[in-house]
């Protein structure tokens, strides 16, 4: 019986995903989609969390891809830390199966086993609802993406056992890298 195996990103899956990624976002205007140099960018930027770049594996094959990133919430106070979650990505072949959705929960899982407390997404509002994720409006939460309405969305990740307070409302600042997609 062949499982679903979930694990961060290693060396050897750097083709693999890359692979993944050029075909979930496959434009006949482009031979190779930006999302692809996105991560490809963001590997070798002080943005990368190799703890939070998820892989799903089924039967020895990379078959979903999520990536959680470094950014920050710019408030009065200074800049706190936050993740943006992205590319988000699923094999044509695998699509439907549930991969993606394995692969973006064990990202998050990993974030909040990490400590992390805030997460932004650009995206269909539909898919990333399952997870928690929100208007980022509701939270204060403003990027250049803030005029896109319901797809700019934000998730409030569990607190640790410290009790710390909620995240700042403020603009949400993106590395250089995301600003070429």
């Amino acid at each position: 019986m062949t499982t679903l195996r979930l694990r961060p990103e290693g060396p050897a899956d750097e083709a693999p995903v890359a692979r993944v990624l050029a075909a979930a976002f496959a434009r006949p205007d482009v031979a190779t989609p930006p999302e692809v140099g996105l991560v490809e960018e963001l590997r070798h930027s002080p943005a990368w969390i190799p703890e939070l770049a998820m892989v799903a594996e089924y039967g020895g094959e990379v078959v979903a891809y999520a990536l959680l990133t470094r950014v920050g919430v710019r408030t009065e106070r200074g800049t706190w830390p936050a993740l943006a979650l992205g590319p988000v990505a699923v094999a044509r072949h695998r699509q439907r199966l549930g991969h993606g959705t394995a692969a973006v929960q064990a990202a998050l899982d990993a974030a909040t086993e990490l400590g992390e407390r805030l997460a932004v997404v650009l995206g269909d509002p539909a898919y990333y609802r399952r997870f928690g994720f929100g208007p980022a409006d509701r939270l204060g939460l403003t990027s250049p993406w803030s005029g896109l309405g319901e797809p700019w969305q934000a998730l409030v990740l569990p607190p640790s056992a410290s009790g710390e307070p909620s995240p700042p409302s403020g603009e949400v600042v993106f590395p250089p890298p995301w600003s070429r997609v």
